[in-house]
């Protein structure tokens, strides 16, 4: 068993757009690892950074004293920095089926996605690291983008199981698919674990597969 996510709560970070697909999130140059660590970095690299990939070193500044080679995004902004809860538009998550991107913003620090509608595999990717990805309409988003970019250190709650944004004075009814409500409140949501926690019962299956040879078949 995973543990449940129930709720999730803290500051929130606003990325406007819609259709921002997994290569903004993470372009694909960033993928060619062993392991998912240090990804957080590479996050929206393309639309934080200039084509140099990277910062500029501390005395390369332009006239207006910023750093030569950083972009203008939320995800540079101290005062974002920190933010658990991200807040996009529609279609977020869109495009190819790297499970690399929910990666990237786990290990940046999101914890949890409002948003207006999100790419099927992007959200079930989600789920699978217990990333609750949250839809309201239009209006109640941008409001809540507003209210964050004014209030980067107001706390805004993600209520799984009741279906609830909250932030100030406001509270926002959500809607949280179904199965992926379950699978989070009831502490499902991490396949793997699933398997571990269930050896038995998989070692038991796999050897009454017919194509499965009895050296193939797992320990329980």
């Amino acid at each position: 068993m995973s543990d449940p996510v129930e709720h999730v709560a803290g500051t929130a970070v606003p990325v406007r757009g819609n259709d921002i697909d997994t290569d903004q999130i993470i372009p694909a140059r960033f993928m060619k690892v062993v392991t998912f660590d240090g990804l957080g970095e590479y996050a929206f690299f393309d639309q934080r950074f200039d084509e140099d990939d990277g910062v500029a070193p501390e005395e390369q500044r332009d006239g207006d004293g910023g750093a030569v080679g950083v972009k203008d995004h939320p995800f540079n902004e101290e005062r974002f920095q920190g933010a658990s809860v991200l807040v996009v538009n529609d279609n977020f998550g869109c495009g190819s089926s790297r499970e690399h991107a929910p990666q990237a913003l786990a290990r940046w620090g999101i914890d949890a996605i409002v948003g207006e509608g999100f790419a099927e595999i992007f959200a079930g990717n989600c789920l699978a690291l217990g990333i609750p990805t949250v839809t309201a309409d239009q209006d109640a988003v941008e409001a809540l983008q507003d209210y964050v970019d004014e209030h980067p250190d107001a706390e805004v709650a993600v209520d799984v199981a009741d279906e609830t944004v909250s932030y100030d004075d406001s509270e926002i009814d959500a809607t949280v698919d179904d199965a992926q409500r379950k699978a989070l409140v009831d502490g499902e949501w991490d396949t793997t674990a699933l398997l571990r926690s269930n050896a038995d019962a998989v070692a038991e299956t796999a050897a009454d597969l017919p194509y499965v040879d009895e050296a193939e078949v797992p320990d329980a």
